[in-house]
């Protein structure tokens, strides 16, 4: 497996990680989502965490860069398809960001910066999502993480589900908090789909709180996909038409 990955953890399972895949589509489709697959490509490994080099939103999608020259090429490959779907498309030509440090809430576009998103970046981002009648706010992502979304996601219009080294940051300050368990940072990175949130199966804890919280939770699997530093916001966009 050639794809990226910031801490070794032994390499994935090409098998035990399409499984996964596979279960996350069908878990998308059974909550009512409508599943396009764009064509695989073995010359950018990455490009199957689609989350990364574009954002679409109802309104438009914009183009991104990455700042990772063993990424570059996917926002090629998506491209066509986001040409073909939306009326609106923009592209980031100042700096790089990545779609991992996007975060979208009712109260703003919360745009993380970090290794992979700079100032640079992130400031044309804010020009572009204005075109798109969207606010981008920009904000700090804690140290040593990779993106802003390895430790929020969004539950609900109020309610944010953050680890506890990011509760504190002032863009969630008029949000709900539930603040993952100290061993289970992993859980942030969740999404919330129609009616469902989807959370990592391994994460017990976090399954809880949210169950005792309201929320019907979609457990699913992504032991083999976390090894390439990835998590269940990476594998997808999604928009409502």
């Amino acid at each position: 497996m050639n794809g990226l990955r910031d801490e070794d953890n032994g390499p994935p399972s090409f098998e035990l990680l399409f499984q996964e895949h596979q279960d996350y589509v069908v878990a998308l489709e059974k909550n009512g989502v409508s599943v396009c697959r764009l064509p695989s490509s073995v010359k950018w490994p990455d490009s199957v965490f689609v989350e990364d080099p574009a954002l679409v939103f109802s309104q438009g999608s914009i183009l991104l860069r990455s700042i990772m020259e063993e990424r570059s090429g996917e926002v090629d490959l998506i491209a066509p398809f986001l040409y073909s779907t939306f009326s609106q498309v923009l592209e980031i030509h100042k700096g790089y960001v990545d779609g991992g440090d996007v975060l979208w809430t009712p109260k703003g576009v919360i745009i993380g910066l970090s290794s992979r998103t700079t100032h640079e970046g992130a400031e044309n981002l804010v020009e572009h999502l204005s075109k798109l009648g969207l606010k981008g706010i920009i904000t700090d992502t804690p140290p040593g993480v990779l993106h802003l979304k390895s430790d929020c996601s969004l539950l609900d219009e109020m309610t944010v589900f953050v680890t506890p080294r990011l509760a504190d940051a002032k863009v969630f300050q008029k949000f709900k908090k539930i603040i993952t368990p100290e061993t289970e940072y992993a859980a942030a990175n969740s999404i919330r789909v129609n009616s469902s949130v989807f959370v990592n199966d391994d994460c017990e804890q976090s399954i809880s709180l949210l169950k005792e919280s309201n929320f019907q939770v979609t457990a699913l699997s992504s032991k083999q996909i976390r090894k390439l530093d990835a998590g269940l916001s990476c594998m997808s966009l999604r928009w409502f038409q």
